[in-house]
């Protein structure tokens, strides 16, 4: 079972590029998205991995 990220976190969460843009969250993908700059970012087992050098092939 995949951890969840709480709606708390996600409601804090932003884009670690210069806008710092809010991000969405796809459970079914398991990624957040910016939606300013469109970047994804991988969630594993509940933890956003959120380095600019980490973020996932669009």
């Amino acid at each position: 079972m995949e951890a969840e990220l709480s709606s708390v976190l996600l409601e804090l969460l932003r884009c670690p590029k210069p806008h710092h843009a809010p991000l969405s969250y796809d459970r079914n993908e398991g990624h957040l998205t910016c939606s300013e700059c469109g970047e994804v970012f991988r969630v594993e087992d509940g933890i956003p991995v959120m380095l600019v050098d980490e973020e996932l092939e669009r």
